[in-house]
């Protein structure tokens, strides 16, 4: 069973992993331990067995918030980890008073456009060139709590 929770410095290891796996300008170690020490963050982790399938964060100013960051492990896609952890983290927002959830993605990333249109976010916008290696525009876009 998958089970949702924040993520701990102790999974800082396998989260690293899924981490150079997925992304070629992948975060640092020492990023992800900044951004935990933060009281305007919140990561959370999809476990399985002692095992981390994915993870998600995000960074509150006020009553919005802005998705830093999903990834799920190559060997844990297409079992709903990523809707699993977009529903949790949005449910905790909601509870927590936020009222806008801002994102970037890929322009190219579709499977995760479609995630996230599936809760609600609309495309608002682009950034040209925001990613590097292979440079490509950024999709912005927002959704707004109730």
């Amino acid at each position: 069973m998958i089970t949702i929770r924040e993520m701990q410095f102790d999974d800082l290891e396998q989260v690293m992993e899924i981490e150079r796996q997925n992304f070629s300008v992948p975060w640092t170690e020492n990023g992800f331990f900044s951004f935990l020490m933060r009281n305007d963050t919140l990561f959370l982790v999809a476990e399985e067995n002692e095992k981390i399938l994915g993870y998600m964060g995000i960074m509150m100013v006020l009553d919005e918030g802005e998705i830093t960051n999903v990834s799920v492990a190559e060997d844990a896609r297409r079992r709903g980890v990523g809707r699993l952890l977009v529903r949790t983290m949005l449910d905790k927002m909601r509870i927590a008073g936020l009222t806008m959830i801002h994102l970037e993605v890929r322009k190219s990333n579709i499977p995760a456009i479609r995630l996230y249109e599936e809760f609600f976010f609309a495309q608002d916008g682009e950034r040209k060139n925001y990613y590097e290696e292979p440079t490509e525009d950024a999709v912005l876009m927002s959704c707004t709590l109730k």
